[in-house]
């Protein structure tokens, strides 16, 4: 019995000390027990964001979406970017030491005025005068040996055995930035194993580029004994349209006219790549270990990627060999008074660090911004009223609770274009008929977009009247900016028609009442991509819409690669598009609706398949135009032209709601950039303090929890004990 006792009374004992010491160190403690980072990182000058999924690609060739360009935009450096606080939107040198104007030339290479006309233009000239001294972050692809070749371009098997990632070669080095490196890189864009997304575009501009890429087709076939990988040496493959005139100086030369090239030079397609990296990467093996440009990205900008671990986190850190650059000292009105220009004329970046996780669920992103874990948001409509409320007058502000936590609200109108799509090579919503326009005109006036908007957007939005959404040239403001086949202007705004006036259509087209000659209903089919259960909503107000004419309406849902396969082939009839502008000019819009970039048979943007001659000879006049009155005016024949078609049923242009928190400096929306990060900034110990206060343990109901066990089962225990030594 003594050894029960011996075993029981400091078991008790030490039981009820650990429970007193779980209290006092829950009471001492000042760090969350929630925070879902490291210890160690705390109070560190990082910067907190998410991922919703892996970025597929990060190499500058093949990159062209906007979950990879958070990452693209921060590494890649091309010879432009726009300034972060200026509007409207102006293009600055990065790398370049000024913003290249181009030289015109005729057909015969003689120099032409600046004034020339468009059609006596056949080459035009850029020079790009790139800065001294800028260096590559730290890679194994420079590393070379005592004897000077590069170490790590000729991997042995037992060499490439040891390999799993690329933190696994020891050595690294740098070098300079050169001209040689953007033209390396234009020549990518032709490459065949790479599939450049602006290949297409870029080889009716850039002199040779087309050719350049059938040459390169060639050569990788006789390269295929080698495997599909087989490397193959740009430098020895010259290219007319992109050549370096010296160490610092580069040329481009594209047909005609082309004034939105300097827009493209400031996307990461246009950013250097050196030949080293591209070797290094290319050799047999490493593709089959996730070393490559799509998993370890190399650039001169002010931060690199040092984690890509798809399932859990991305972490970019500060390039070690950063140039350098300063925060702009000028920006527009209102700037000064918003905090914007505190930190002028400071280094850029501001972030040691920024730390991407992994989030695919908007709920539990919400909830870590509220516990202080991320530092900027969006809204989504599960939380919208939780952060927004919106006036009658459709004023918009923060809520009671987002405001005590000291969190802030940014909005502004994206440049993008989201919009009801009709298929103009189907045989009963599309062709040029009167009949068949008059059907469109008549469904796009049914489906109410401002509906939409308040249903589904929470009101972030405008409906659009056109394909140029506002902020870019062309839009046109007020009464003279409607669209009069779907809109009246009333009381100063703009009013959609009445549900009358679009049945009046329907019947002129033929389907009176939704139906047709033989009295049998009109059926449309509606192809769309499922995003999850809550989209039976969406559905059921697509089909709602299309009742008021009483028209039956078919939803076909389908994952988006099948989704996009019909869309290739024109196996639709109706669907919903979007699109994002890739730079501040109309052409960027209206080649949407230009026939020659068709989706079906070309593979262009032009998803509707739309094709009117005089559209089109409108667009090759404008596209390449300087903004002036003229360009407006054509423009605006152009808008009118589409809008009588009504290839689109004209949806809206969203609205982009932000939060951050306090210690979230310099949030200002540039939907233009894409390298913002530099100029984030945050303070580390504030963020600390309202983390501890808005993340404050409550200790009692844990206590509770653990003393109801002892209360049940100590008296018992006594009472055990007592008998134990009476007995003894």
């Amino acid at each position: 019995m003594a050894l029960w006792r011996s075993d029981t009374r400091p078991a008790l004992i030490r039981y009820s000390l650990t429970f007193a010491l779980f209290l006092s160190s829950t009471a001492c403690t000042g760090s969350p027990w929630n925070n879902p980072y490291p210890a160690s990182d705390e109070g560190r000058n990082i910067l907190y964001s998410s991922f919703e999924e892996r970025p597929k690609h990060l190499d500058p060739a093949q990159s062209y979406s906007s979950n990879e360009v958070a990452f693209t935009g921060q590494i890649y450096e091309p010879p432009l970017q726009y300034h972060y606080l200026l509007r409207p939107y102006t293009l600055i040198p990065l790398t370049a030491t000024e913003v290249p104007h181009a030289s015109y030339f005729d057909a015969q290479h003689r120099l032409l005025p600046d004034s020339a006309p468009v059609d006596r233009i056949a080459y035009s000239v850029y020079e790009i005068h790139i800065t001294p001294g800028i260096r590559y972050q730290p890679h194994p692809a420079f590393a070379k040996g005592a004897e000077g070749r590069y170490r790590y371009h000729e991997l042995s098997a037992g060499e490439l055995q040891r390999v799993h990632t690329l933190a696994d070669f020891p050595e690294t080095d740098t070098r300079e930035l050169l001209a040689e490196d953007y033209v390396y890189q234009i020549k990518r864009l032709a490459h065949p194993r790479l599939s450049s997304p602006i290949f297409g575009l870029m080889s009716e501009y850039i002199v040779g580029l087309r050719e350049y890429g059938a040459v390169l087709e060639k050569a990788q076939a006789e390269a295929g004994r080698n495997g599909p990988a087989a490397y193959l040496d740009l430098t020895r493959y010259p290219l007319e349209g992109a050549v370096a005139v010296d160490r610092y100086t580069y040329r481009i030369t594209v047909r005609g006219k082309y004034p939105q090239l300097v827009y493209w030079l400031a996307m990461p397609f246009f950013a250097p790549m050196p030949p080293e990296v591209d070797r290094f990467y290319s050799q047999p093996g490493l593709a089959q270990k996730n070393i490559t440009l799509d998993w370890y990205p190399v650039g001169t900008g002010p931060y690199m990627l040092t984690v890509n671990n798809p399932n859990r986190q991305m972490v970019l850190e500060r390039n070690p060999n950063f140039h350098g650059e300063r925060y702009p000292t000028e920006g527009e009105s209102g700037d000064r008074a918003a905090g914007l220009l505190t930190d002028a004329g400071k280094p850029l970046p501001f972030v040691d660090k920024a730390v991407y996780s992994l989030e695919k669920e908007t709920i539990p992103y919400w909830n870590k911004f509220l516990q202080g874990y991320y530092d900027a948001t969006g809204i989504s409509s599960d939380s919208f009223d939780q952060a927004v409320r919106i006036s009658g007058e459709g004023e918009v502000a923060l809520t009671d609770q987002m405001e005590t936590k000291g969190i802030r609200l940014v909005t502004s109108v994206e440049t993008s274009s989201f919009y009801l799509g009709f298929n103009m090579l189907d045989p009963v919503v599309g062709g040029y008929a009167e009949r068949a326009g008059k059907l469109r005109q008549a469904i796009s006036i049914a489906f109410d977009d401002e509906e939409f908007i308040s249903i589904f957007r929470n009101g972030r939005g405008t409906a659009a009247q056109g394909p140029i959404p506002p902020g870019i040239f062309g839009y046109v403001e007020g009464r003279n900016g409607i669209n009069p086949y779907v809109y009246d202007w009333v009381d100063g705004r703009p009013r959609r028609k009445p549900i009358d006036e679009a049945k009046r259509l329907l019947a002129e087209a033929g389907y009176p009442n939704g139906r047709d000659a033989t009295g049998k209903a009109l059926v449309l089919h509606f192809d769309v991509t499922t995003g999850g259960p809550e989209d039976k909503f969406h559905f059921d107000w697509i089909r709602k819409q299309f009742a008021k004419l009483n028209l039956e309406l078919e939803i076909r849902d389908t994952d988006y690669n099948r989704f996009q396969d019909k869309m290739q082939s024109g196996a639709v009839q109706l669907f919903q598009w979007g699109w994002n502008a890739d730079y501040p000019d109309p052409e960027n819009f209206l080649f949407l609706l230009y026939g020659p970039n068709a989706k079906v048979g070309k593979n262009g943007e032009n998803a509707a398949n739309y094709h009117n001659p005089e559209f089109d000879r409108l667009f090759e006049r404008v596209k390449n135009m300087d903004n002036s009155p003229e360009r407006q005016g054509l423009i605006n024949q152009m808008v009118e032209i589409a809008r009588h078609d009504a290839p689109w049923g004209w949806g809206y242009h969203p609205k982009q709601f932000t939060l951050h928190h306090a210690w979230y400096k310099n949030a200002k929306p540039n939907l233009m950039a894409n390298n913002t990060l530099k100029y984030r900034r945050v303070e580390p110990r504030l963020r600390a303090q309202l983390r501890a206060a808005w993340n404050h343990p409550k200790v009692w109901p844990v206590a509770v929890a653990l003393a109801i066990p002892i209360a049940l089962v100590l008296p018992a225990l006594i009472r055990h004990i007592r008998r134990e030594r009476g007995a003894a």
